[in-house]
């Protein structure tokens, strides 16, 4: 599609159909018809500017650098040893690997070569790992020694595996792997030259789109080399990265935000690029004082950290002059307490997906910058379009209202790997992507996400597919349905929570679910929270109805279980507020007072006490600690005469479920007091009925 250029600042377009928005910034002349490494190199190599004896890599964890130089003859020998073993035009080689330069050097000499690079999380179950690397059909995976356990089955599919060599790693080469420095040995004169069009795949990363089950994501060359120059070419880059710039990594190489938008933006632009192997607070500000870093790309749940952290204090952060925060929307209040912390600072967001690339920056990291708002994601990226649908009509929205966010540009991707159905419903025949984000464009022409209508769960910027989840759980063999939806989380942005449907007679546990889910999934997948039902809406057609147990969590209902999860009870959150008053008064009643210590002990019948007789036992323990009130709840136990124990000034103690007691001396808590509430005990006459608290008036 044809671009033309801009001469104002802000251009908003009226169509007979569409409102369309672009960018403040003029189209730039890009030269999406280069190969990516030829184009990320350009600077470098004929009548280019670049200084080759400058550094590109570092890794802090050895103190290795590579300047320009290295990179592109070490990508040139890697590329020959690659093709030596097989891989040709258009192979698939998966990286395994966790941040280090080899991943930089095993991408860069994949594409370079004119094969395609798919990437996974190392921390991926053999399961994960399996089902990537043959729906990518990857020929080859390049990973570390501690990884090889989990490549099993590929190996015995005749999938070659390249081990990167490490000193510190204490597994041995498996038998049958390659060393990675024969690859890095090779003769780069024996690589015959690239054929790549700009229309080749160039990399396949895994996403869950708007809907359903990870899908490959082809991106071109042509379509990578856009995104790159949308943020940092032209006289006014929107991101102005620099050669004088360290830019700082800790965020997950093998996510597509990390090695396309930032580490191939630091290489086209000449920066030096940090390697960290891992996010760790002190780590980071360490490297930055050590290596005098300039720019640092983080996450909300980093931000979250940076902010909370009293630690920023011991260092020397002076040298950052941009911090970029992405892979996904930041509230208004942390944006502005980290400009608090770091005055000097340019802080923004940027807003993309793997599908579309970067689809809006802050125009504060531009050379010459523009004001930005708190909150905003930014303006839309150069040489693209942005249009806001209505969710239900699909109209074109004007300003300041919201609906589902489209893009279109040379930048997205190609489509989805043998899906030819998903990427119809993401990319609509007028080459509109649409993201599945419900957000606005203001009179400034800022952007704002407010919600999101995909079902993509991001866990601190990872991707959760819902379905991915179900999948595992309707396997079982004791769960009839389920559906997995998202709460929001303070650290985490999101977790993923599920609602279960147990089969006829199931004792299916929450404890047992998250088991079974938890084994087979990396961490960010894990189910955080279980909730039984009866049944799972749906529509008339059988679509799932997410919306309606998103409300279970995030509006007007609290659902609260017994141990068993069977009752159901349903307080709304009048009732929950008026009832604490009317407990809390009650407890000031029997005289607790600001600054003493209420135990919870809740001992579930369904585990610690099975039989009567353990009944009597926990309350000859409870009866052995002198001066305690015991408030009993009564939930089977009718007529239940009750009576108060006499009451001393409490002491603070961490006490856990009954059977724990046996492992602790507790005989000095004898001559002090503990407040306990606890649940029933058959055939009790000595502690005070829990509703007696209940029916008090919170006046009192």
């Amino acid at each position: 599609m044809a671009f033309r250029q801009q001469e104002a600042l802000s251009l908003t377009k009226k169509t007979d159909q569409d409102f369309i928005f672009r960018s403040k910034l003029p189209d730039i002349s890009i030269p999406n018809h280069l190969p990516l490494t030829e184009y990320v190199f350009q600077k470098f190599s004929g009548d280019g500017d670049g200084d080759s004896t400058t550094t590109c890599l570092i890794d802090s964890a050895t103190g290795r650098t590579f300047t320009y130089a290295d990179v592109q003859i070490t990508l040139q020998r890697i590329a020959a040893g690659l093709h030596r073993l097989g891989i040709r035009h258009g192979d698939t080689v998966m990286l395994l690997l966790p941040n280090s330069p080899e991943f930089a050097l095993s991408f860069l000499a994949v594409v370079h070569l004119g094969a395609v690079s798919t990437s996974a999380n190392p921390l991926f179950t053999q399961t994960e790992i399996a089902k990537q690397a043959k729906a990518s059909a990857a020929k080859m995976i390049i990973t570390k020694s501690c990884y090889v356990h989990k490549l099993t089955n590929l190996r015995q599919l005749g999938v070659v595996i390249v081990c990167v060599d490490d000193k510190n790693d204490v597994v041995s080469l498996a038998d049958g792997c390659v060393r990675f420095t024969d690859l890095t040995q090779a003769d780069e004169a024996e690589l015959p030259k690239p054929e790549i069009s700009p229309e080749d795949t160039v990399s396949i990363p895994y996403s869950s789109g708007t809907t359903g089950l990870p899908k490959g994501v082809m991106i071109s060359h042509k379509g990578l080399v856009t995104s790159i120059a949308q943020k940092v070419d032209g006289e006014n880059p929107n991101l102005n990265f620099t050669r004088d710039d360290v830019i700082i990594c800790f965020l997950p190489m093998f996510h597509t935000f990390t090695h396309s938008s930032l580490m191939l933006s630091a290489m086209r632009t000449g920066a030096a690029f940090l390697i960290l192997p891992r996010f760790e607070l002190n780590l980071v500000m360490k490297m930055v004082q050590k290596y005098k870093v300039t720019v640092v790309p983080m996450a909300p749940p980093v931000v979250l950290a940076f902010v909370k952290s009293p630690e920023t204090e011991k260092y020397d952060l002076s040298s950052v002059r941009m911090m970029l925060s992405g892979s996904a929307t930041l509230k208004k209040e942390l944006e502005d307490a980290v400009r608090r912390k770091l005055p000097n600072a340019i802080f923004g967001q940027s807003y993309g997906m793997t599908e579309a690339g970067t689809v809006a920056n802050s125009l504060a990291f531009a050379k010459h910058p523009f004001k930005t708002k708190s909150g905003s994601c930014g303006t839309v990226i150069r040489n693209a379009e942005m249009k806001v649908v209505d969710t239900i009509t699909g109209a074109s929205l004007p300003r300041n209202k919201s609906g589902e966010i489209c893009i279109r540009g040379h930048q997205l991707m190609k489509g989805y790997l043998n899906d030819p159905e998903a990427t119809a419903r993401t990319i609509d025949k007028y080459g509109w992507l649409h993201t599945g984000d419900i957000g606005f464009v203001d009179d400034d022409d800022e952007i704002f996400i407010v919600d999101r209508l995909k079902e993509l769960i991001k866990f601190k910027g990872y991707q959760v597919a819902p379905a991915e989840l179900e999948a595992l759980l309707i396997f079982h063999p004791y769960i009839e349905d389920a559906a997995v939806v998202a709460m929001k989380d303070e650290v985490a942005d999101e977790v993923p929570v599920a609602f279960v449907v147990r089969s006829k007679g199931s004792q299916l546990t929450e404890d047992d679910i998250k088991n079974y889910v938890n084994k087979q999934v990396v961490h960010y997948k894990r189910i955080k929270m279980v909730f039984f039902v009866k049944a799972i809406p749906k529509s008339a057609s059988g679509k799932l109805l997410r919306k309606v147990l998103r409300a279970k969590l995030h509006q007007e209902l609290l659902v609260i279980s017994s141990s068993d999860g069977v009752t159901g009870r349903i307080f709304t959150y009048a009732d929950v507020q008026i009832t604490l008053r009317r407990i809390a008064a009650g407890l000031h009643r029997l005289g607790i007072r600001h600054g003493d210590a209420v135990m919870l002990l809740f001992l579930t019948k369904g585990k610690s006490l099975r039989r009567q007789d353990d009944h009597h036992e926990a309350m000859d323990k409870l009866k052995s600690l002198q001066n305690v009130l015991i408030v009993c709840v009564d939930d089977d136990v009718p007529g239940t005469k009750v009576t108060v124990v006499p009451v001393a000034p409490p002491v603070v103690l961490t006490f856990v479920k009954f059977p724990e007691t046996e492992k602790y001396d507790l005989r000095s808590v004898k001559q002090e007091a503990i407040y306990i509430i606890g649940c029933s005990f058959k055939r009790v006459d000595y502690a005070l009925n829990y509703h007696d608290l209940c029916i008090l008036t919170e006046a009192e």
